[in-house]
């Protein structure tokens, strides 16, 4: 359900997976800070759920591409110490 706040803007969701449920985890806490005010996320088995909304598909765009970038750079420092 969307409420009337959320009209003319641009929504999107995300879902990235993980070898394991821990993996997950520790790349959430990594990128949670980063993420507040922009992106709702959370964790859910082996995956992370992004929810994010724009007020255009310029500014949804850079928040998802910095999203992917910091979520990249964890996953790679997490992949390493597992």
């Amino acid at each position: 359900m969307t409420d009337s706040s959320d009209k003319g803007k641009v929504r999107c969701t995300l879902v990235l997976e993980f070898a394991s449920p821990l993996e997950a985890e520790k790349v959430h806490r990594s990128v949670e800070l980063d993420n507040q005010g922009y992106i709702e996320t959370r964790v859910v088995g082996n995956a992370i759920h992004a929810e994010m909304t724009a007020v255009s598909l310029n500014s949804l765009l850079h928040t998802l591409d910095d999203f992917l970038a910091c979520a990249s750079v964890a996953e790679k420092v997490v992949s390493r110490k597992s």
